[in-house]
C-alpha cells in the first residue's frame, strides 16, 4: 500500500478527484494549509510519505535528503521548472508527469488575450467603470494578421490549430522541427530574428529552464516589429519585464499582455498598471477541465514514472 503527500490544492477544490484518488490509494494525506509551502513545511507534509502529489512546490535535493521513504514525485502541472531534475536523479526519486495536459487553457486564454489587446477590451472596461466613454473606440481584427508563435510544442500546436478559422499568417520558431504539422497547417518556421521582426502578434510558449531564463532582454526585445503585441502565457522570467516597461510606454511595443511573471504574485506592480497591459494571475492552466487532466495526470503518475536524466527532455 503507497503512502502518499498531496500537496496540490486541485483536490482541495475538487472532491471528486480527491474521491478518485482514495479510492485508488487510500493511504492519502492532504495538506490542508496554504498553497505555498518552504522547503521546510514540505519536508515535515511528506514525513515518511512513498510518493507525492505535488503542484507547483519546491522539489529540491534538500527536500529529498530529508525524505528518504520518497520513490515518486507525481507532479499535476504542465511545466516542471520547480523541480531539480539533478536531484531526483541523484537520489533515485522517479518523476510522473503528463506532457501538454493543460494546452487547451492555455491556448484558448492566449486567443482571448490577442484580441482583447487588439480591440482595447481591457482598457475600454476600465474606461467604463470609471465613468468614460472614450470617444474612439477602434480596434484591429485578429484575421489577416501576422501570428508569431514562439515555441510549438504542446500548446504552441494547439494554439496553431484553434488559429486556423482566423485566417491569419502563422510563423514559428522552436529549436525542434515539425515539418509534417507546418505543412498540415500552413505554418512557416523562421529564425527567432525573423519571428520577432515579422510578428504582428508575438506569443511565448516556451519551457522555463537555463536556456530561456531572460531569453527576451533588451536586444531581443529591440528586434520586435514596431508596435506588435506581445503576449507570455508560459513562465515567468523568460521575458525581462524591466527591459520590456520602457518599450510599452513609449509605444515601441503597442501592447502586452502577460498571464506570468518573474516574481509570482507579483511585488511591484507597475508593469500591470500600465494602460497597455492586461495582466492575470497565472491563470493559463485554469480552466475547470485542465486541472481535472492534471490531477488524473498526477494519479497516473504514482505508478507511470521515471527517474529523469538533467539534459533530457522533459529536463533539456
Amino acid at each position: 500500500m503507497t503512502r502518499i503527500a498531496v500537496t496540490s490544492h486541485i483536490f482541495r477544490i475538487l472532491p471528486h478527484l480527491r474521491d478518485e484518488l482514495t479510492a485508488k490509494y487510500p493511504e492519502c494525506r492532504f495538506h490542508e494549509g496554504a498553497l505555498r509551502m518552504t522547503e521546510d513545511e514540505l519536508i515535515a507534509f511528506f514525513g515518511d510519505a512513498e510518493a507525492a502529489l505535488i503542484g507547483l512546490h519546491p522539489i529540491t535535493d534538500r527536500v529529498l535528503t530529508a525524505c528518504p521513504d520518497l520513490k515518486v514525485v507525481a507532479a499535476c502541472s504542465a511545466g516542471l521548472d520547480h523541480i531539480d531534475p539533478a536531484a531526483l536523479h541523484r537520489h533515485g526519486v522517479a518523476l510522473g508527469w503528463n506532457a501538454g495536459v493543460n494546452k487547451t487553457s492555455v491556448a484558448e486564454l492566449t486567443i482571448s488575450m490577442m484580441i482583447s489587446l487588439l480591440r482595447k477590451v481591457h482598457q475600454y472596461n476600465l474606461d467604463l467603470r470609471e465613468g468614460r466613454w472614450p470617444p474612439d473606440r477602434m480596434g484591429l481584427h485578429l484575421r489577416g494578421r501576422t501570428v508569431g508563435i514562439h515555441g510549438c510544442g504542446n500548446i504552441g500546436q494547439e494554439l496553431t490549430k484553434l488559429l486556423q478559422p482566423f485566417g491569419v499568417n502563422i510563423l514559428a520558431c522552436d529549436r525542434w522541427d515539425f515539418p509534417e504539422f507546418y505543412e498540415q497547417y500552413g505554418v512557416k518556421p523562421v529564425s527567432a530574428e525573423e519571428l520577432r521582426a515579422s510578428s504582428e502578434i508575438l506569443t511565448i510558449h516556451l519551457p522555463k529552464n537555463s536556456t530561456t531564463i531572460g531569453l527576451y532582454d533588451d536586444a531581443a526585445l529591440g528586434q520586435i516589429q514596431p508596435g506588435a503585441l506581445l503576449v507570455n502565457t508560459s513562465r515567468g522570467g523568460i521575458v525581462d519585464e524591466a527591459a520590456l516597461l520602457p518599450r510599452l510606454a513609449d509605444g515601441r511595443i503597442g501592447a502586452a499582455a502577460f498571464d506570468v511573471f518573474a516574481v509570482e504574485p507579483p511585488t511591484d506592480l507597475s508593469f500591470a498598471h500600465m494602460p497597455n497591459v492586461l495582466a492575470t494571475p497565472h491563470i493559463g492552466g485554469s480552466a475547470r477541465e485542465a486541472w481535472e487532466a492534471m490531477a488524473r495526470g498526477g494519479i497516473l503518475g504514482v505508478s507511470g514514472h521515471t527517474v529523469p536524466e538533467p539534459g533530457i527532455y522533459p529536463f533539456d
